[in-house]
This record gives structure tokens, sequence and C-alpha cells, in this order.
């Protein structure tokens, strides 16, 4: 093993170590005290390789807060931190049957990756029996998580699944959300009262305005004043959206979910099928064909929305593009627009460098975050193009030996940004590291194989 990755992985894992809470791991200790949903799903992809234990405590703790219908919260809430705002009470779940009651959570949502993060913890654990109970026991959960979403997230039954709040995307002020935002005019009165702890830590310029800030604020006024209750929410929300990034990762983690039920002897069958659905879907209405991107559309206008982020790559992740398409967006990425391998820069900006509303410091507008780095890795690996493959790995491990466990990167200097101690940063740093330079316990190599073979059957259309 290389010792600068060995001292590397020492460091990742002492920043997941320094976050752990006992029952979760924190995204960072100042700016994000509670748990994060997607943040932990990433966690515990990257603990998988030398903890089970907390990897799957991590799951377990997050799915205590999931609603009775399925809804998966973007946070639940550790109440030893109170001073954390905005807090419980500005979401206010509490108006909905559905909330836990002895949990407090948000009423939104997050990619769900949960199941390609399960899947990964069985693949990778050294305790099988342990492993496949906790298969069993996180089953159901996510059966029913996946069920929601197409129950209440996709009225059409396109097998496209909308957000209702730049939040749930991940990528919270990306430029994708501009054009959405600008016509939401938030009524006097309804923007609830919120105190934004974000600009007391990191720098202010750094984040989203106030003005963004009233309009997200809003959105939450609205869905605790329908109850959360979502066919009344999908009357009257301004913020419908079919997201590429949120689908791709659905589509593949149908297809985990399918491989976990095979391992359990249950039927694959439905999780297989909306899986094909979802990915001929994204590939029907989502596919911009003049630039060789996948793109959102606005549900409420009724048409795409044409804002070039990087994860208009992601399908590539879960393999969704023919060949054809997948070259034509390896070409896209490698050139100036991104970062091309002739130019000397870290891969991959979260957005088009050409594009006006560019900023390489400014959180989703530019700056390269680990974890969409991570999909794209992943993404053109299954693709067989090895060489910016590399670039993106390359990226992913000098950024955090260079400049540290940061949240976000410049994509101009590589400075990192935002919160430090990042968790998801780490984990995931663990997980490319791992996978290359530690030898597997072998019956992790095992399963390894048979994912593979799995895989192979669905790699491509």
């Amino acid at each position: 093993m290389n010792s600068n990755h060995a001292q590397l992985i020492r460091q990742a894992q002492a920043v997941l170590n320094d976050n752990w809470t006992g029952t979760f791991t924190k995204p960072a200790p100042r700016l994000y005290p509670h748990q994060w949903s997607w943040d932990s799903a990433f966690i515990a992809i990257g603990r998988a390789h030398y903890d089970q234990v907390r990897a799957e405590q991590e799951l377990r703790t997050l799915f205590r807060g999931q609603w009775d219908n399925g809804l998966l919260p973007h946070i639940v809430f550790n109440p030893k931190y109170t001073a954390y705002s905005p807090g419980p009470d500005f979401w206010q779940t509490d108006r909905s049957p559905h909330a836990p009651h002895d949990r407090q959570t948000s009423g939104i949502v997050q990619p769900p990756i949960h199941a390609t993060a399960v899947l990964h913890v069985y693949q990778y654990a050294q305790d099988q029996i342990a492993a496949t109970a906790f298969l069993a026991e996180m089953f159901p959960r996510l059966r029913s998580w996946h069920a929601y979403l197409y129950r209440e997230r996709d009225p059409h039954g396109e097998a496209l699944i909308y957000l209702r709040h730049p939040w749930e995307s991940g990528q919270d002020n990306s430029p994708i959300w501009d054009a959405v935002l600008r016509r939401i005019q938030p009524p006097a009165g309804q923007v609830p009262a919120y105190r934004r702890v974000d600009v007391e830590i990191v720098n202010a310029e750094e984040r989203p305005s106030n003005a963004e800030y009233d309009r997200y604020a809003y959105l939450v006024h609205l869905f605790a004043s329908q109850n959360y209750d979502e066919s009344r929410i999908r009357q009257d929300c301004p913020f419908l959206v079919q997201d590429v990034l949120f689908n791709t990762l659905l589509c593949q983690a149908n297809r985990d979910l399918a491989e976990i039920a095979r391992i359990l002897g249950e039927d694959a069958t439905p999780f297989e099928a909306w899986a094909e659905r979802t990915a001929q879907a994204i590939n029907t209405k989502l596919w911009n064909d003049e630039h060789a991107i996948y793109v959102d559309f606005d549900l409420r206008m009724g048409e795409p929305i044409h804002t070039h982020a990087a994860a208009g790559f992601a399908p590539l992740y879960a393999a969704i593009p023919d060949r054809d398409r997948a070259q034509r967006m390896c070409s896209y990425l490698n050139t100036a627009c991104f970062c091309g391998l002739d130019e000397a820069c870290y891969a991959v900006p979260s957005y088009d460098k050409h594009e006006p509303n560019y900023s390489p410091s400014h959180y989703w507008r530019g700056p390269i975050w680990i974890s969409i780095n991570w999909l794209l890795y992943r993404g053109l690996l299954r693709y067989g193009f090895h060489k910016y493959a590399h670039w993106v790995q390359q990226a992913i491990v000098e950024l955090p030996q260079r400049f540290g466990f940061y949240e976000y990167y410049n994509s101009g200097n590589g400075q990192g940004h935002g919160s430090d101690h990042f968790s998801w940063t780490a984990a995931l740093l663990l997980d490319v590291l791992y996978e290359d330079s530690v030898p597997r316990q072998q019956n992790a190599a095992e399963n390894k194989v048979k994912r593979n073979s799995y895989l192979q059957t669905k790699d491509l259309p």
C-alpha cells in the first residue's frame, strides 16, 4: 500500500470517529450536528470497509426516523443539539399523522441512495451472519421508502419522482433551481421566522442568499400548512421538479434493492421493474441531445430546465445511457466547460464553467463536491472510460490530501470551503482508497464477484 494512502486512510477514519455520536455520524462537527439522510448513506459506504458495526448502526438510526407512510426525512434531529436553526419547530412535522412520535424530523427527503449503501455494507461485511440479518431488517424499510416515492411523488405514473424543495436534491442552491425560485413570490406573512446558523460559521458570501432562503422557508411553511398531505401540497406547490440526480440514484437503488431481495429469497421483480421504467423515463424525457447531457424537468412549466450541472452526467453511474450517449457525455466532460484531460485543473466542477452564474467557490454553483465525483468516477468505470475516471479519482484523493477534509473545494485552485472535518468527504475517500489499496476479506471478495456478475447482466441498455 502507498504509505501516503495509509496515512490518509488513518486521517479519514479519524474524521469519522471524531464525528461519531454513539448512534450516528454528524456530517460536520459545527455546522451539521444532526443526522442527514444521504450523508449517512455515504458515510455507511465508507465505514463498511473497516467497521461493519458502525456502518449498520448509522443506517439503523436513520431509519428510526422514517415516517409510517415510508417517507425518509432528510434530517433526523439530535435532541442534544437544540441551538441548531432552523430546527424542529420550523418544520412542524407534528401536523402530519405519519410523522414519528418519538423522533423529531424534517418534512422533506434527500436522494435515495440508501439501498445501495445497505447492499454495500453487506458486500464488505466480515460477519456475514450479522450482515444477512441486517439485510432482512432493512429490506421492508427500504421497500416502504421506494414505494412512498412512486406512490406519492409520481402523479402521472411516469416513473420519474418529483422534488418539491431544492434541499431534496442535495444540491441546495444549484443554478438548476434559479428560474423556478425566481417565480416564487412568497405572500406577506408566509415566510416563517428563522435564524441562519450557516452564515455564522462559514463564509456568508459562499452560501445561498437571504432571498433564496426566504423562498426555501416559504416552501416549508406551505408543506406544514397542508399538514404534509402530498396530494394537497402537489396542487399548490410552485416547485415541482423531476431531477436527474435524484431519479438516477433511485434507479440504481432499485437495482440494489432487487439484489437484496434475491439474497433474502424475496421477489425482486417489482424493484427491477421500477428500475427499468425509471431508466427508460430518464432516457426519454431528461436527455438533452444538443448538449449531450441530462437535464431536469419543471413540471409546473411543462418544460426542461436547460442548466448544465455535473449532476447531469450522473446517469453514467446507473448505466442509463447507451454507449453512444455515454461517449458523447464523456467528451463533454473532457472539455474546458468542466475539466479537460489536457488542462491544469481539478475534476469535476459542479457546474459548467462557461455558464454565466458559475462560481468556483459558491456552494453548489461551481465548486467540486466529492460526492458528485464519486458517482461520476463509478459511472465512468462502468463504461470503460478509464482515463477520465482516473482523472476524477485523482481529485477525490488529492483534494483532501492537500487541503483537508472539507465540504467542497474551489474548482479553480482546489482550496477547501464550507465546513471542515466533513464526514462524507472522508467516507467516500475511504471507499476509493480501500478498493484500490487494501486486500479484501475472502467473503467480501466473493460477494463482489457475485455483485459484478449481477451488474454485467444489468450494465448497459
